[in-house]
């Protein structure tokens, strides 16, 4: 089995690598951006050719935050449909057997009803400062689906909830919820300070996953089911939420901050639920293994371990 993992160093795709070793797989090939720059159309194809792959991992994307998708909303379309139009046909072209898509639950509606079913795709108007990558990430949906149609591959995607972990992004300014948090706490508490603030009314609901549970239910997803078994595509995630002031409390205790939490009610809340329904993936017999608590207890050993990642 030689497997290819587009994205190796990323929050996920880090995750599928550790997870793919722990299986026993030992041919898996990555490459960096200066071995291959998977927007060069004729490089990606020629790797393809060369290498000859079983399995591909297309985890590769180019992400930002809020400031970036909104700043370069070209760089976010346009980059990641080459991304993922150069993997996905060159899987086709060398025929790969097997290839899983990633995607973002950003897809969906901003307005979509609670849980969100992987059916609420396109039923109403994305969120406007995502809208460039949430398309690209649609495209890539249905580009694996047109060629199940239409050749009779075996491409899957996959859509996880919101996800924090081993290896995750640390940056004061770009970094999401769970490790913003985490730094932020930590930082107080060695400061010696006796509050930290938290933006709006912390009433908002958000689904977290460990990235590590990700990597299990892909694995899972890539092992024992095809295209047919899972139609479009599927959510992941763990399938319950929790408040903004409820993830601040539990990232206080397990940073060990003893002063305050208050709320900046000058702040926006954002949405106020984003849980994914999970049934579809739960029927075919994967749950989510790693608690809230947790996993956080993970994620801050290694944020406590890789004083590089806080830059």
């Amino acid at each position: 089995m030689k497997v290819f993992l587009a994205g190796h160093k990323g929050l996920v795709g880090s995750a599928i690598l550790k997870k793919l070793k722990q299986e026993g797989y030992q041919n898996i090939i990555v490459k960096d951006r200066r071995e291959l720059d998977l927007l060069d159309t004729n490089r990606v194809m020629d790797f393809f050719k060369t290498e000859k792959f079983d399995w591909v991992f297309l985890a590769a994307a180019k992400v930002g935050g809020i400031y970036a998708n909104d700043t370069y909303p070209v760089d976010f379309l346009l980059d990641n449909l080459k991304i993922q139009n150069n993997i996905i046909e060159a899987a086709f072209k060398t025929e790969v057997k097997k290839l899983l898509f990633l995607g973002s639950s950003c897809i969906y509606p901003k307005n979509a009803p609670q849980p969100i079913k992987e059916e609420y795709l396109l039923t109403s108007p994305l969120e406007p400062t995502n809208e460039p990558y949430a398309i690209a990430k649609i495209a890539g949906i249905k580009l694996c689906n047109a060629m199940n149609k239409q050749y009779g591959t075996n491409y899957i995607s996959v859509m996880p909830c919101n996800l924090y972990g081993i290896n995750d992004n640390y940056h004061p300014e770009n970094a999401h919820a769970v490790p913003m948090l985490i730094r932020r706490f930590h930082e107080t508490k060695e400061k010696g300070l006796d509050e930290v603030i938290i933006w709006g009314t912390g009433t908002p609901r958000r689904e977290f996953m460990f990235n590590e549970d990700l990597a299990d239910a892909i694995l899972f997803l890539m092992k024992n089911k095809d295209a047919k078994d899972i139609g479009e595509f599927i959510n992941i995630g763990t399938g319950t939420d929790v408040t903004i002031m409820e993830l601040a409390n539990i990232i206080k205790e397990v940073t060990g901050f003893k002063g305050e939490i208050k709320n900046d009610l000058t702040k926006p809340d954002g949405t106020m639920q984003k849980l994914m329904d999970v049934s579809k993936i739960n029927a075919l017999g994967w749950t989510a293994k790693t608690g809230l608590k947790e996993g956080i207890e993970k994620t801050y050993q290694d944020f406590l371990s890789n004083p590089d990642t806080r830059l």
